[in-house]
């Protein structure tokens, strides 16, 4: 996606907007108020663990840090995080990906 768009002289950098998966209810409600797509996968898993919200964010947690693991790797200049008022999830992001 990057690429294409600097084909076409876009030079303004572009950061991945990230939000660690603490609730499956949150992720819905803001997939759906940003028109952010969840991949059906996800959302079968998150159906799986009903109300276990330990392995809900255990699931989000490795999801999560598989996507921005990618995601460095591909180069990108930076991670933006939605905490959600929520940090220590995204604090436990930045320690597993020796961010911090």
């Amino acid at each position: 996606f990057v690429d294409r768009l600097q084909k076409l002289g876009v030079e303004t950098p572009i950061i991945p907007g990230i939000m660690p998966i603490i609730s499956a209810s949150n992720l819905i409600r803001f997939a759906d108020s940003s028109g952010a797509e969840i991949p059906r996968w996800i959302r079968k898993q998150l159906a799986a663990y009903s109300d276990d919200s330990a392995s809900i964010k255990a699931f989000g947690h490795d999801i999560v840090a598989s996507l921005c693991q990618r995601l460095i790797d591909s180069g990108v200049p930076s991670l933006h995080f939605y905490t959600m008022n929520q940090t220590e999830p995204t604090q436990l992001l930045v320690k597993d990906l020796n961010l911090g």
